[in-house]
């Protein structure tokens, strides 16, 4: 909220009601040998207007050039009237909902994030979401492991082609729960897993992670891999971005069979309507087959009526340690970020399945015209020759990455993420993103930009 509302009587009145002297002494457990004193490296307070003036300094510092910097957040266009109804207070200062009864609003919203959820990835269920993609792939691999009954080997399969965080999250929340993740490599001409590679006799796994697009932004081929998967009596984890798949094919229809679609889908919501914020707040989504539906962390809201014949939502399914015994429970996730799923059901509900798809469409063409104008530079090279939606790589011949990125944000253009630290044997790569905020007048800058630096680092 923008400011406290309890002046000093309202204080003094609810401690009177409850019978207590000061807020003090509502924490009269703590032993006095716990208790700090003073807190004396902690500065005074500062008025309204004063934390105001700071935190507008602190804020411009912050580079506001063009961004072409992508890697699991990227900055789409958000309508104002999303979060104009998302900060209103009737959602503004919700939580989560323990009393169904009490949060009809609430609940109806999840309830159409849901529909929608699973309308965009073409699967039967979706919970009311995560914290955050990294962290939803993590409680995938655990799903799938709980899931598998037919698998004992509690061995996932990973490619490289995963975003590097998602994996590094993934293997500190598993490492000490007896999972292995086994990482598979990508071919150097494509920058996807090739079927060819995968092993004809893998023993027993418990599932394969299919990132879609993947980490470079290149297209795997869903499809073979989903097949392979379910041949060897493993689940299908899909990592997919929310925009892409509003003209890709969604993970639900991958493959071919009784058994197609991918078993469970996870990924990152932020680029429905939630705005870059220095690293979050972000939700994660999750979706799965109606069969593993018992195996899914969180929670999912169902519309039913009252006794009466009036329709209503309540909580039908909470496998989740607040609700049940904690052996029973699925997951530790206590909550869902509820304020930026808000955000991200309204931004659906506006665009629209057409409008989704004008977005995705134009992030790609975007991006198909900036890749093309810089391999066609002297010194940048295409690395893959990889379908790819609205991320790519490309690859400097004789000048380091990162002076590059310098020498582009000294010109107010945020140029893209190095790939040096996490795939060095690419050499000097860069991941570029255009979505469809980035006009023809700023792929010209960048183009232009980027001459200037390569033309100034060679003398």
């Amino acid at each position: 909220m923008p400011f406290i509302p309890h002046t000093e009587d309202d204080v003094r009145s609810m401690l009177d009601s409850i019978g207590a002297d000061s807020i003090n002494d509502l924490f009269d457990e703590i032993p006095e040998e716990l208790k700090i004193s003073a807190l004396n490296h902690v500065p005074t307070g500062c008025t309204e207007m004063e934390i105001s003036r700071l935190m507008s300094e602190h804020a411009t510092r912050d580079n506001q050039g063009r961004c072409f910097l992508g890697a699991g957040a990227y900055e789409h266009h958000i309508p104002a009237a999303i979060w104009e109804i998302t900060t209103r207070g009737e959602f503004y200062s919700a939580y989560t909902p323990y009393q169904a009864e009490a949060s009809q609003g609430t609940l109806q919203l999840i309830y159409e994030y849901q529909s929608m959820m699973t309308q965009l990835m073409a699967m039967d269920v979706s919970n009311a979401s995560l914290y955050d993609g990294a962290s939803g792939l993590a409680e995938a691999i655990l799903m799938a492991v709980r899931a598998n009954r037919k698998s004992k080997s509690r061995r996932i399969l990973i490619p490289k082609t995963v975003n590097p965080i998602y994996r590094q999250v993934s293997d500190t929340i598993i490492k000490n729960q007896g999972i292995t993740l086994k990482e598979l490599d990508f071919d150097a001409t494509t920058g996807t897993i090739s079927a060819s590679s995968l092993p004809d006799e893998p023993g027993d796994i418990a599932a394969l992670v299919i990132p879609m697009p993947n980490f470079f932004g290149s297209l795997e081929d869903v499809d073979t891999l989903t097949d392979w998967a379910h041949q060897h009596g493993a689940l299908v984890i899909a990592v997919v971005n929310p925009t892409a798949m509003a003209l890709l094919t969604p993970p639900g229809e991958w493959g071919s069979g009784d058994n197609a679609g991918a078993d469970i889908v996870c990924g990152e919501g932020q680029p429905l309507g939630i705005p870059l914020s220095s690293g979050g707040p972000y939700f994660g989504f999750m979706c799965c087959k109606q069969q593993y539906v018992r195996q899914m962390p969180g929670r999912i809201v169902g519309r039913t009526v009252d006794l009466e014949g009036k329709p209503g939502f309540t909580l039908t399914l909470q496998a989740r340690e607040q609700h049940i015994r904690r052996s029973k429970a699925t997951s530790n996730i206590c909550t869902n970020q509820g304020l930026m799923v808000t955000a991200a059901t309204i931004y659906m509900a506006l665009l629209g399945g057409e409008g989704l798809q004008q977005v995705a469409r134009t992030a790609h063409q975007q991006t198909r015209q900036l890749h093309e104008r810089l391999v066609a530079l002297d010194g940048v090279d295409a690395i893959f020759n990889q379908a790819f939606f609205h991320e790519t790589v490309v690859r400097f011949e004789k000048i380091d990455v990162d002076s590059v990125l310098s020498g582009l944000a000294e010109r107010g253009i945020l140029g893209g993420y190095s790939l040096k630290s996490t795939y060095p044997a690419l050499g000097e790569a860069l991941l570029i993103c255009a979505t469809e905020t980035r006009t023809d007048a700023d792929l010209n800058d960048y183009v232009s930009a980027l001459e200037q630096v390569l033309t100034d680092k060679r003398h």
